[in-house]
């Protein structure tokens, strides 16, 4: 029995990487709608806000159904919703590889919604099961697997769409049988460790490393790390969704030259990403926020109004810095709130997706009513609102606690 209570605590790094590819695969399975918007743009004659619409639609249902899902699995763990969740989205991308109406498509993002809704939570929450005393580490390998799906949406767009059209979107259908079964199986560990769990009559608790806190700080805290992911969601969604439309337009590169930019600056931040955690660890949660706040800022000011050359560098730049904290306001937000792991890793994540969503519906009426430039400029300035970092509590590095 010891023996059992002592390996509540070991890291276990097999499950620890194949959530982080499960993660992969059904990021990249989000990945694909963004990946379509300039085929859509001209295949179906769309404009922005139509595409804006489109993104509004997946993000903000997957952003409403996260929190429900992550406060559910707090009450009572749902191993097996895992490759359920990969089934709904396999079947939404079925749909719209195959549509050519705008109202088809907007319910096969539901369907890709769902799915994510139900993963993001309950992958968290295996995450942190497999972290044993690496916290910050395992949230960094589990969001490096997303974002690493994300970052490969260029790419689908430039080698695969470009060639293939929308039809090519029946590939990806390959890749989520895969993670299916990789879930399924995830789904039969994850069930064990709860059978384990209460035979041990012990279960995980995160270890904060803030000092103790009030209600109202906490409450103060939370508000302003949800303006931290608000404005930085709304930021990379700008970039990631449409600064494709803008290096065509104002630079004139083609649309291949384009796409594989934006892959730069997500490929960037899967770097970022990862090496965020480990250093939280080192040198703590609040000090990793602050260096993907103030080291990026004037870059991201300055990026519309530079030449391409400058614009390369500052994409690498911006990328790398901006995402080093993504996992690390995760932890963050769950170390405020200890007892409550699903909830609040449904609440950042659906929150970033929400505001991804409000995004990409806002900025594609801008660009529909005041230009592709004026766009640019005025989101451009959307970064200072990240400085709030300065006021979140202090912690204590992993290694100090």
């Amino acid at each position: 029995m010891n023996k059992k209570i002592e390996n509540l605590n070991n890291p276990v790094y097999p499950i620890m990487i194949a959530i982080a590819v499960a993660h992969l695969i059904n990021d990249t399975m989000q990945a694909v709608i963004p990946a379509m918007f300039p085929i859509l743009k001209s295949d179906l004659g769309l404009t922005f806000t139509q595409i804006g619409l489109i993104s509004f639609a997946l993000n903000m249902f997957a952003s409403a159904l996260q929190p429900v899902v992550g406060f559910a699995s707090d009450k009572k763990p749902m191993p097996y919703a895992l490759p359920i969740g990969m089934i709904s989205s396999f079947i939404g991308i079925a749909i719209i590889a195959f549509t050519s109406q705008y109202w088809i498509i907007i319910i096969a993002v539901l369907f890709l919604g769902f799915g994510s809704a139900i993963f993001h939570p309950e992958g968290s929450r295996v995450s942190f099961m497999a972290a044993g005393s690496k916290r910050g580490l395992a949230q960094s390998v589990y969001q490096v697997g997303g974002n690493s799906g994300q970052a490969l949406a260029p790419l689908i767009s430039a080698y695969i769409f470009a060639l293939l059209g929308q039809r090519g979107a029946a590939i990806v259908l390959v890749v989520a049988a895969i993670g299916i079964v990789i879930l399924s199986k995830i789904a039969v560990w994850y069930k064990k460790q709860l059978e384990q769990e209460r035979m041990a009559k012990k279960k995980r608790v995160l270890i904060s490393n803030l000092p103790p806190l009030t209600k109202k700080q906490v409450g103060i805290a939370l508000t302003l790390l949800f303006t931290i992911i608000f404005a930085r969601s709304f930021y990379t969604t700008n970039i990631t969704s449409f600064y494709v439309f803008y290096l065509m337009d104002h630079y004139g590169v083609s649309l291949r030259l384009g796409q594989i930019l934006i892959f730069t600056f997500m490929a960037f931040g899967v770097v970022g990403t990862f090496f965020g955690g480990s250093l939280s660890d080192r040198i703590g949660r609040k000090n990793v926020i602050l260096l993907s706040v103030v080291v990026p800022m004037p870059f991201c000011l300055a990026l519309p109004y530079v030449p391409l050359w400058a614009a390369m560098i500052f994409l690498v730049i911006i990328g790398t810095l901006i995402m080093i904290s993504f996992s690390v306001t995760v932890v963050y937000a769950q170390e405020l709130v200890p007892t409550k792991i699903g909830t609040m890793a449904g609440l950042t994540t659906g929150f970033a997706f929400g505001m991804g969503a409000i995004g990409a519906m806002v900025i594609g009426v801008l660009m529909d009513h005041r230009g592709i430039d004026f766009t640019m400029m005025v989101v451009s300035l959307l970064p200072l609102l990240l400085l709030v970092a300065f006021f979140l509590p202090k912690d204590k590095p992993a290694s100090a606690v």
